[in-house]
């Protein structure tokens, strides 16, 4: 027998985690529009070879394709080694593909720089656990034809109001530069080459500690002097004083000789967060030379954003200035920033019942349908009572109203037949 239950990795929502996740997902797009930003929409299936175009990293391995129409058993054998052949369409892994392609699409109606908002469903056919589905919510907003440092600050800021918002004040964004990254590996010697693969361990550093990077990388037989060399500079005596961002901080965390450019590029995004929040005193902003996010596409500025309630990020993104060259053929500057939606909901607060009261009318089983209509849109017509919702009287009416509670009422009146309309008394459910 089939089972009743969702596919593995992906959920059903009662009226009231529905309600609790549309509150948090109304919050996010008032305070992304309040800062300049356009909400679009695209399609959750995208061409397959599109998704598959070397731009989508570790996720494109975890797309879902979707088989050709019309593939009788011998096309589907014949082509069983060819998942291109067998499959011409795919669902969506993430919002900011689907962004490169629409800019390509529709960049004459949109202006030079263009500010996006993009909410909906991603699907990826990840391993099922705690904290990670099949299928989950992305929030992004990016920003497309500004290449300066303002496209990023305009990012961070919007992104911390967002959350302070939703009650999670005291967030930090932590910040990097691939290009940062690549000359620090290029002055302790890595090779072209090996620093894929040095990233990915250089990723685990909060986890296994510089010992257990620096054994990882000798296992992977990279260049011995480098390895020593970063060992060096991880294990190196540091004085224990506090800098907040800027330059100090920057400059005493990479290896001497860092170059100005990438320094002043960091440093004016911390000067633009101030400016643009002067009543949280210094930024709140974290330099992370070993930042590194996954993605491939990151061609500039990286940044994920921490609050001291979880050990894990609630967000980041970074600047990918090469990916809508592809579709193109000239380069665009891009930079996205894209809030974990499924992880913050579950912080948010439980919030105060709104004003406006939602009603249950609990009738006898003689009321006319007629009189329960008009004391519903009596009810709804003042203004002062936003939902109403019609329940016959059970015998447990005590249940019917811990439910009713539940799903967020407020208040309940008890309807007789041939009570006038406008006449009834509603208590309140607690």
């Amino acid at each position: 027998m089939a089972t009743v239950n969702p596919p593995r990795g992906m959920r059903d929502f009662l009226p009231a985690d529905k309600v609790r996740r549309e509150r948090v997902l109304a919050v996010i797009r008032e305070r992304y529009r309040a800062h300049g930003f356009d909400e679009i929409e695209t399609p959750v299936v995208e061409e397959h070879g599109r998704l598959h175009a070397g731009i989508g990293g570790d996720n494109e391995k975890l797309s879902y394709s979707i088989l050709r129409r019309g593939m009788d058993a011998d096309a589907i054998r014949a082509a069983a080694d060819d998942p291109a052949a067998l499959s011409d369409l795919g669902l969506r892994y993430d919002l900011t593909v689907p962004l490169a392609r629409f800019y390509a699409t529709n960049r004459g109606h949109l202006p030079t720089v263009f500010r996006a908002i993009q909410i909906g469903p991603v699907w990826r056919a990840e391993r099922p656990q705690k904290g990670r589905y099949r299928q989950f919510v992305q929030c992004d907003i990016d920003i497309i034809g500004d290449e300066s440092a303002r496209a990023e600050a305009e990012l961070i800021v919007a992104s911390l109001d967002t959350i302070d918002a939703l009650g999670l004040s005291g967030g930090i964004v932590r910040v990097n530069d691939r290009r940062a990254l690549e000359w620090m590996l290029d002055s302790f010697g890595f090779t072209e080459q090996e620093r894929p693969g040095v990233l990915i361990t250089i990723d685990k550093l909060d986890k296994i500690g510089p010992d257990g990077v620096a054994a990882e990388l000798r296992e992977r037989g990279v260049t011995a002097s480098a390895v020593d060399a970063f060992e060096a500079f991880l294990t190196r005596p540091q004085t224990l004083e506090y800098n907040a961002y800027g330059e100090r901080q920057i400059r005493k965390a990479l290896p001497a000789g860092a170059p100005d450019d990438i320094v002043a590029h960091l440093v004016g995004l911390g000067d633009a967060v101030v400016a643009a929040r002067p009543d949280a005193g210094e930024p709140p902003l974290q330099y992370d030379p070993f930042l590194v996010r996954g993605m491939g596409y990151y061609t500039g500025t990286i940044f994920e954003l921490a609050h001291p309630s979880v050990g894990y990020s609630l967000g980041g993104g970074g600047r990918y200035d090469g990916m809508i060259g592809r579709f193109l053929g000239q380069q665009v500057p891009a930079v996205g920033f894209s809030i974990g939606f499924e992880r913050i909901v579950d912080l948010v607060a439980e919030q105060e019942t709104d004003a406006a009261q939602a009603v249950v009318l609990v009738h006898d089983a003689d009321v006319p349908v007629t009189e329960l209509l008009a004391h519903k849109a009596a009810l709804l017509r003042d203004g002062a009572v936003a939902r109403v919702r019609v329940e016959r009287r059970p015998k447990n009416l005590k249940a019917l109203l811990e439910r009713s509670a539940a799903d967020g009422y407020t208040g309940f009146s008890s309807v007789r037949a041939g009570q006038e309309s406008g006449s009834i008394e509603v208590k309140p459910l607690s």
